[in-house]
């Protein structure tokens, strides 16, 4: 559900992007107040780990779409809203800057989207008061499909409103929201088991990874060292994004497949304006690896070539392992990235917060 610029405006883009540093600033000053020193290795660990969970797109069958997960509310879980909008934002940024994945004007709109709707709607009106005070077991696992349904109903939402708004696509509202809400229905359905599985996990086999357990909780046992917990969430991204991401469905992903239905493209071309264009250009210029592969070479120049005879050897297809291999650069460095940028966020409010204690 990552928004690309041509879907927006630049009014619109700037509008979210105001909105959600607004909301990144609100994180950082609770950040500063909080006192727990499971915050700043857990923030990183689980931006790497999101980051690469959302490289595995799945199939959704009988449609010819995909998805993946969102991790706003799983971070939610684990972390509280507040941390988990900052490694969100995080995960969003490294994405669009370094891959592509989204655009840069369209940055604020994936923010609000998939981070502040999760993290500060799904999660304390509908997760909490549903899951109780715990984290496992039936009702839980209820809680957090219910909840991720609604955050991706919420954020497709969002999208068609934030695409409607700025009016330079000719994309209906009523047919783009007939088309967006099914298919995000599906989509949250799958989040909202993941999440649910891995929740319910971490909390029976490891609860102090959960920043959102009660200190006071006599079950809780917060003694207990979290390096096992981060040594498993980092060999888990590694493996997601080195090995699983292989795996992952090349259909196109509900915003795509939506814009295709009624287009006949899963892209819409940019606007001609100069702050698209600009947008675009500076995304190029920090795109490590576009699309999360290796860039593409460019087109070797025609020349003749001799005719085929019997003995010409067949022109080799192309490397498919290549591609494979990009993927895995891709994901790998995307998850250090990610770890660093979370973490190094969480660190710097730490310590802030230190200089101010003394």
């Amino acid at each position: 559900m990552h928004m690309a610029d041509a879907l927006l405006s630049p009014t619109v883009g700037a509008t979210m992007w105001a909105a959600s540093m607004a909301v990144t600033a609100g994180c950082a000053r609770h950040l500063r107040r909080r006192r727990d020193d499971r915050l700043v290795p857990l923030m990183g660990v689980l931006g790497a780990f999101v980051f690469t969970a959302q490289m595995i797109n799945f199939a959704i069958p009988g449609t010819g779409s995909s998805g993946h997960l969102g991790g706003g509310l799983l971070l939610a879980i684990l972390l509280g809203p507040a941390a988990a909008f900052l490694v969100i934002t995080s995960v969003l940024a490294i994405q669009a800057l370094f891959f592509m994945d989204g655009g840069l004007l369209a940055l604020g709109c994936n923010i609000f989207n998939l981070g502040f709707l999760p993290a500060f709607v799904a999660y304390p009106l509908l997760y909490r008061p549903l899951a109780g005070h715990t984290c496992h077991g039936g009702r839980a696992a209820l809680a957090a499909v219910l909840a991720a349904i609604i955050g991706l109903q919420l954020g497709a939402l969002s999208v068609v409103l934030e695409t409607t708004c700025s009016g330079i696509s000719a994309l209906p509202y009523r047919a783009m929201l007939l088309l967006m809400q099914p298919i995000h229905l599906a989509i949250g359905t799958v989040e909202g088991l993941a999440t649910a599985a891995l929740v319910g996990f971490l909390a029976q086999a490891r609860p102090e990874a959960l920043l959102t357990i009660p200190a006071n909780t006599p079950a809780t046992p917060f003694t207990r060292p979290l390096r096992p917990v981060l040594l498993g969430l980092l060999l888990a991204a590694a493996l997601l994004g080195g090995l699983v991401s292989w795996l992952a469905s090349v259909r196109p992903d509900g915003l795509e497949w939506s814009i295709a239905k009624l287009t006949g493209h899963e892209e819409l071309p940019s606007p001609a304006n100069r702050t698209h264009v600009q947008a675009a250009h500076l995304q190029q210029q920090t795109a490590l690896l576009p699309d999360y592969n290796f860039p593409a070479a460019p087109p070797a120049p025609a020349t003749a070539t001799p005719p085929a005879t019997a003995t010409t050897p067949a022109t080799p297809p192309p490397d498919a392992p290549a591609s494979q291999t990009g993927t895995s650069v891709a994901g790998l460095l995307g998850g250090v990235l990610s770890l660093a940028l979370a973490g190094l966020t969480g660190l710097v409010l730490q310590i802030r917060t230190r200089k101010k204690r003394c």
